[in-house]
């Protein structure tokens, strides 16, 4: 990895624990809308749900407000709790303010960005929406580790699509034969990176069975063994 220069992370299940912020800032909304949900029965369903709907929303299968609102509306009819089309609304709009809020980090990742920081220029690539992402990078200190950031409405389009890819290396004047992405995500930032010509390292943080000639990690501290 001596030739690398400069480094794409995704951010959300990469650096940011998005199901540790996810579950408390359900906790706050539905204590502040007085909801009768348990909690624990709501997430386990929500996150198959929600992953789900994202890769549909990664490929412009569904946009961002029926992603937004099929989240909770098949969670909740999963979970056989009738809520109205008001109140997931409500709950939608108050969701996209509270999670920019939260600032855990996955385990190892300021030890990681410490590292890398004197060493490479750092950058994010990620499909969330900018106006979550923004305040998750403020409010955790993390913009202050990285040169250039873009999402997929700045792009006009999401991972695995090439232009993402391209558009961040060129407002990162970086070389694609410098370039290395890292992420959670095999088909988004994996194997966007990889077709598009750049190596890719995935953080399998959901613990799936990879191809055996895809670089994988299984804990952040890992990659500073191999950076």
């Amino acid at each position: 990895m001596k030739h690398i220069t400069d480094i794409f992370f995704d951010l959300d299940h990469t650096l940011w624990d998005f199901d540790k912020n996810s579950e408390i800032t359900y906790s706050i909304i539905f204590n502040k809308l007085d909801l009768a949900v348990d909690l624990s029965e709501f997430l386990r369903a929500y996150k198959q749900i929600n992953l789900d709907l994202w890769k549909l929303f990664r490929n412009d299968l569904i946009d961002k407000e029926t992603l937004r609102y099929k989240r909770l509306h098949d969670t909740f009819k999963a979970i056989n709790l009738t809520v109205t089309d008001g109140v997931i609304y409500t709950i939608a709009d108050e969701y996209v303010y509270h999670l920019s809020q939260q600032t855990h980090l996955l385990d190892g990742a300021l030890a990681l960005l410490d590292y890398l920081k004197p060493k490479y220029k750092l950058h994010i690539i990620t499909n969330g929406f900018a106006e979550v992402q923004v305040g998750k990078l403020k409010n955790t200190n993390l913009d202050a580790y990285f040169d250039v950031v873009i999402n997929s409405e700045m792009a006009g389009v999401k991972k695995p699509n090439p232009i993402i890819f391209e558009k961040a290396l060129q407002m990162a004047n970086a070389p694609k034969e410098n370039s290395l992405m890292i992420g959670d995500s095999y088909e988004a930032d994996v194997l966007g990176a990889l077709n598009y010509g750049i190596e890719a390292i995935c953080y399998n943080y959901h613990n799936e069975t990879l191809p055996n000639h895809i670089h994988h990690v299984n804990h952040l501290e890992e990659l500073i063994q191999i950076l």
